[in-house]
């Protein structure tokens, strides 16, 4: 059975709750979303509204995902790894996988590696500043 390519506001929606569902139950990422995230409606569709912005181009997202990953690893004693980034993406991959194929999915893993790079690098630098 073919799997459809994530095209709509909808698709996104269901790749980020997916793959969140995941993540809160990982024994090494889940402490620090389920701690950190108090409205998960809300900062699924804040995700949500990223995600789509970042794959169609057509949708402004407001947010700085930078500032919230710096502001979390400071909160947790500069604790965040490669391990963490790691993690993270392979449970990215594999929701994509399980749930789509096509072009706008292979982008959303190109999107993912991309962004996780440059917060993990990110990240290490603020800690300089500290």
């Amino acid at each position: 059975m073919s799997k459809k390519d994530i095209k709509t506001r909808e698709d996104v929606y269901l790749l980020v709750s997916s793959f969140y569902v995941k993540v809160r139950k990982d024994n090494v990422l889940g402490p620090f979303f389920n701690n950190t995230i108090k409205d998960w409606d809300a900062h699924l569709e804040n995700l949500t509204t990223f995600w789509e912005a970042s794959l169609f181009l057509k949708t402004k997202y407001l947010g700085n995902p930078l500032e919230a990953h710096e502001k979390v690893d400071r909160d947790y004693s500069n604790s965040i790894s490669e391990l963490h980034f790691g993690l993270w993406l392979n449970l990215w991959f594999e929701t994509i996988n399980e749930l789509f194929e096509g072009d706008y999915a292979e982008n959303a893993k190109y999107r993912a590696r991309k962004m996780g790079t440059f917060l993990y690098l990110k990240i290490f630098e603020a800690r300089t500043k500290q």
